[in-house]
């Protein structure tokens, strides 16, 4: 009965399936690394294999049977499909049957014997391309993490460029500036030797004119003096003196009356306070 089930939906499912050609053309027509994909991210490849049981049927295989045939519908599968292939011949167990078992035997123990070590050799190396690979990618990280610090670096200078350019050109306006005083200021000078050239040339020439006139005017008079003219004047200068002498004896000897006088009056003056101060002790 159950292989006859088999057989009725073996065919349907199988005309379900997509045929095997078809898959190996779709995948060797595939644009591999041309083309941008435009598909979500491909989710990472697991580190571990999914659960099995019996160490080799996925437990998705289970999963995937429960809602049909129940807890027991795999395990019924299975032994239905093997007592099939038995009844029909399909497998016919003979001396390479128990060579196989052995082989299988050997397998499985090699497995379960050497399985954890080989397991753990092989996540040993796993690890190491993984450390390897997130160094590499750490360096890489790293190297364009200085990169984009140097560019802004570079950012911040070229937009503090405008401000150095602004202090140079106003460095150069104040040197121009300067130099422009330093050529007015030398301009001034010049034209202030000139000027106090000219007046001290016209200082001159009139110091000179002067000097002339003072000598020609002291050689006409000197000239237009005759010797009596001479005579009267030593006389008459001689009388003059005279006349001075007698006046300054006269204003010495009033000097001296007034001074006498003066002190006379000082000392009249302490004697007159020296009998009050007598008289007024006495009493």
């Amino acid at each position: 009965m159950l292989s006859r089930l088999v057989l009725r939906a073996a065919p349907a499912a199988l005309r379900a399936l997509p045929p095997p050609v078809a898959v190996g053309v779709l995948h060797a027509t595939r644009p591999l690394h041309t083309t941008q994909q435009s598909l979500a991210p491909v989710p990472p490849l697991p580190e571990k294999g999914g659960e099995v049981r019996h160490g080799v049927i996925p437990e998705e295989f289970f999963q995937f049977l429960y809602p049909k045939t129940g807890v027991t519908g795999p395990y019924m599968l299975g032994t239905g499909l093997l007592l099939y292939f038995l009844s029909k011949e399909i497998y016919v167990v003979n001396h390479e049957t128990a060579a196989a078992a052995c082989i299988l035997s050997v397998i499985v123990y090699a497995i379960k014997k050497f399985g954890p070590n080989v397991a753990a050799f092989a996540d040993k190396l796993n690890e190491e391309k993984m450390a390897s690979a997130l160094a590499m990618k750490n360096e890489a990280i790293e190297s364009l993490q200085k990169a984009i610090d140097e560019e802004k670096k570079e950012q911040w200078r070229v937009e503090g460029r405008t401000y150095l350019f602004d202090a140079k050109r106003n460095n150069i306006a104040m040197l121009l500036e300067t130099n422009y005083r330093e050529r007015l200021l030398m301009v001034y000078n010049e034209v202030k030797k000139r000027l106090d050239y000219q007046v001290a040339m016209q200082t001159l020439k009139r110091q000179k004119e002067q000097e002339h006139m003072i000598q020609w005017v002291e050689k006409n008079v000197v000239q237009s003096i005759t010797p009596q003219q001479q005579k009267e004047s030593i006389a008459k200068c001689i009388l003059d003196l005279k006349a001075l002498s007698k006046s300054a004896h006269a204003a010495v000897h009033e000097i001296l009356y007034m001074s006498l006088a003066f002190i006379s009056g000082i000392l009249l003056s302490v004697l007159v306070f020296a009998i009050i101060f007598l008289f007024r002790k006495s009493e």
